[in-house]
């Protein structure tokens, strides 16, 4: 009898993961087209009525505050009269009745005609760009607010009897009134805004600097080098 072999199975192909196989092939994108590919940044959102009229709000209570405390002074207190409201502290705070042609703090006294026109120049340069920045800046419709009123409340002043009324007396310091206080604030918070922009900016540029670092190949193999050789 002849002996019969026995039929060979063929072995079992192996199965492969063809997703992961897939992806294995596929070429890395390089992370600074990915950057420069990105979407632009939506543009920023114009501001709505309720925003724009902050700064309104605000320059009206300013001239409001501003011909009220006035009215008081000038029907109360003769022209250089001096009350102290608080006497134990007259040598650095009393309000004296005084008058001024120029700017603000009594500077440039021959100046009240050019003031006023500046004012009103001021005043529409103001309006035209609360009406077209961003809704973002409420910060900077406040100062420029504060800055409006007090600009208008002197120049009604002028209009009014044709000079300001100064009564703020803080010991040797030059006489002012509210709206004085309104202007000066409003550039100090002005001041402070651009600050903080500078320094946003500045801490962003630096965001942008590390991440374009981390995604640079040639920066990343160096640090690989650097770890291998160490």
């Amino acid at each position: 009898m002849t002996e019969q072999k026995p039929e060979e199975t063929p072995a079992p192909i192996p199965e492969t993961n063809l997703p992961a196989a897939a992806a294995m092939t596929e070429p890395t994108p390089d992370p600074l087209s990915v950057v420069d590919d990105a979407a632009p940044p939506e543009q920023e959102k114009k501001a709505g009525l309720a925003v724009r009229f902050i700064l309104l709000q605000i320059a009206v209570l300013i001239i409001i505050l501003d011909q009220f405390t006035k009215y008081l002074v000038e029907t109360n207190l003769q022209m250089f009269e001096v009350y102290a409201p608080f006497p134990s502290i007259e040598p650095f705070f009393r309000i004296m009745h005084v008058y001024n042609t120029g700017a603000a703090f009594g500077i440039f006294p021959e100046g009240s005609l050019f003031f006023a026109i500046m004012a009103v120049l001021v005043s529409a340069l103001i309006l035209i760009y609360n009406f077209t920045m961003p809704g973002r800046h409420v910060g900077l419709r406040v100062a420029l607010g504060l800055q409006m009123g007090g600009a208008l409340g002197n120049f009604i002043d002028r209009v009014r009897i044709g000079h300001v009324t100064d009564f703020l007396d803080f010991g040797p310091w030059p006489l002012f009134n509210v709206a004085d206080t309104a202007i000066v604030s409003g550039a100090v918070i002005i001041g402070i805004l651009m600050v903080r922009e500078a320094r946003e900016a500045h801490e962003a540029e630096q965001a942008a600097k590390k991440m374009e670092a981390n995604a640079d190949p040639a920066f990343s193999g160096g640090e690989k080098a650097d770890e291998w050789s160490a």
